[in-house]
């Protein structure tokens, strides 16, 4: 059986020149990027290549740059880090209700540890109200955390207009920008943003490795301690091959990001065709426009969000009920939760597609077909 793979938001297949570069690194340059001699040179010198490809794909200055573990860690570091470093000037957080769980659960921790926490609500199509951002601004507000794009429904957030109502205001503005990195263009100096979370993992490179950028002049408290790597900021002996990996994998991403927009574009429109000609009842969740072109959520009134799953799973089509630190879960999509209401039927009956560099045109259009018969079999 030929199986589709149609849940990239969640993690995304290796791009085999990254897994070509890793190899070469692995077996040539196995140094500790601290140690002074020629081996640690080398390992020095390719995570610096790295650190540059980074810093101009979002208009950032090297040194801005944090290597970490991947988006949760660089979420947690800018959240507690921000938050301890400026704990004197105020107490106060603004993120939203649709943030991925790594800002909500730090956000939660925070607020057990004396912090005040308010929580945006979205409308309908998942975006926040610039006046509800500018209400909720308080003298003592140090933080402002609003993602970029969502995971799970695809909506874009204003983050320029956010930038400029923040300029005056001495609060720092955090992105997570994990699902929009290499799919829009950031300018983080355009955008006025502080903080900015990335991971490797969502286009096409490794687990276990991401950034965090911070502005020069942000102060953040550590949240590791040990030896003095970046610059005294995260200590650990850096992941030499991982981030050379991610290096490829950005340099890529930005090759490619106009031509894979164009086609994830058309993707939707394929996969909504299929749907509309054969008469299925479903709704878009979320926006085609001020959308991250490869996420794509729909709800099917009168279907089961798990035998959905399973039945596309049993056709070979593998995608997900929304983000993927969620699955198996029994729990009702927070994301949905803010932009419909408890009761909302979508909460039980939807299902994210979301496309990757493998996908092509033709299992886009198997996948609409077996959802049709899936949809159609569920309702009867």
């Amino acid at each position: 059986m030929e199986r589709i793979y149609l849940d990239h938001a969640a993690t995304s297949p290796m791009h085999p020149k990254v897994i070509e570069k890793m190899l070469e690194v692995m077996n040539s340059t196995f140094g500790n990027p601290s140690s002074i001699h020629s081996f640690g040179r080398e390992a020095r010198h390719e995570i610096d290549l790295a650190r540059a490809v980074m810093a101009k794909s979002i208009g950032a200055k090297e040194n801005e740059i944090i290597f970490t573990s991947g988006g949760t860690e660089a979420d947690n570091m800018a959240l507690f880090g921000v938050a301890e470093s400026n704990r004197e000037q105020g107490k106060h957080i603004i993120t939203t209700a649709v943030e991925h769980h790594a800002v909500l659960h730090a956000c939660e921790k925070l607020e057990k540890l004396g912090y005040e926490v308010t929580y945006l609500p979205v409308d309908e199509t998942g975006m926040i109200s610039l006046a509800d951002l500018e209400r909720a601004l308080r003298d003592d507000t140090i933080l402002v955390s609003i993602m970029y794009g969502n995971n799970e429904v695809g909506s874009l957030q204003p983050i320029t207009e956010i930038g400029q109502l923040l300029k005056d205001h001495p609060a720092k503005f955090h992105t997570d920008a994990v699902q929009a990195y290499g799919m829009e263009a950031i300018d983080v100096n355009e955008s006025l943003i502080d903080l900015l979370s990335v991971s490797a993992h969502k286009i096409n490179g490794p687990k276990g490795i991401g950034f965090l950028y911070v502005r020069s002049g942000v102060k953040l408290a550590p949240r590791l301690f040990g030896g003095e790597q970046e610059r005294k900021r995260r200590a650990g002996t850096e992941n030499v091959a991982s981030i050379v990996g991610f290096r490829e994998a950005v340099e890529i991403a930005m090759e490619s990001r106009a031509a894979k927009r164009e086609k994830f574009a058309q993707f939707k429109q394929i996969f909504l065709k299929v749907l509309q000609k054969h008469e299925v009842d479903f709704a878009l969740n979320g926006m085609l426009e001020k959308s991250l072109p490869h996420v794509l959520n729909l709800s099917f009134p009168g279907t089961n969000v798990e035998a959905m799953l399973v039945n596309l799973d049993l056709a070979g089509i593998a995608v997900s009920s929304g983000s993927a630190c969620t699955a198996g879960s029994i729990e009702p999509s927070h994301v949905l939760v803010a932009m419909f209401g408890k009761e909302s039927e979508r909460l039980t009956n939807s299902i994210r597609y979301s496309f990757g560099f493998t996908t092509s045109a033709e299992e886009v259009m198997k996948a609409a077909e077996e959802t049709v018969k899936v949809v159609s079999r569920l309702k009867k």
